[in-house]
């Protein structure tokens, strides 16, 4: 009776606390583990946690009802065999990207995923995997907005050197070609000026 109690707490706090996690990371990648060496894991683990995503060895039984007791679409088809889920971040494409590329040196298989509350086949991860992350997107959006004013500047310095460099070749110029004493010559020493016509 006893034990009984015992195996009953157990599986209510496994579900609670997988309720815990996907009310923080509703976002989810499902994976078959099988194959993978503990190396592998603990690299695959580590570079994940590198994109703010937690990756749990999760018994099926207790994620189908934490998922149904969170409002989480049904994902029964990905809960069968061995099952680790990657709970993203808030930026969920650089996850996904590491997870397949995992796949392609390592026994890793992405079974699909939730995002934003829709069940994703293994196809769509993959397609998430392609797409810019939310800092990619940022970094873009500003280089975006910074271009006009980039322009802006390098036409005001454009025509401060267009400007400096008339004037150095304006004063070259008046060196090379100073202004003529016989534009206006001075009378002659001595030598009266000439008398108006007489009316």
């Amino acid at each position: 009776m006893a034990d009984s109690r015992k195996k009953q707490q157990y599986k209510v706090d496994a579900v609670s606390k997988l309720k815990e996690h996907f009310a923080a990371a509703p976002d989810l990648i499902f994976s078959d583990f099988r194959g993978l060496t503990f190396p592998q894991m603990t690299e695959l683990r580590a570079k994940l946690t590198e994109k703010g995503t937690a990756y749990r060895v999760v018994r099926n039984a207790f994620a189908r009802i934490a998922m149904k007791e969170s409002g989480l679409p049904d994902a029964s088809p990905w809960l069968e065999g061995p099952t680790a889920l990657a709970f993203l971040g808030k930026d969920p494409s650089p996850a996904a990207r590491v997870m397949l590329e995992f796949t392609r040196s390592a026994p890793l298989q992405i079974k699909g995923g939730v995002i934003s509350g829709k069940l994703f086949s293994a196809k769509d991860v993959e397609a998430l995997s392609r797409l810019p992350g939310r800092n990619d997107l940022i970094a873009s959006l500003m280089g975006t907005m910074n271009a006009p004013l980039r322009n802006m500047m390098y036409a005001m310095n454009g025509v401060a050197s267009k400007l400096v460099r008339t004037l150095a070749a304006v004063a070259e110029q008046k060196e090379k070609n100073p202004p003529s004493a016989a534009a206006n010559p001075p009378s002659a020493a001595g030598e009266k000026p000439a008398a108006p016509p007489s009316a």
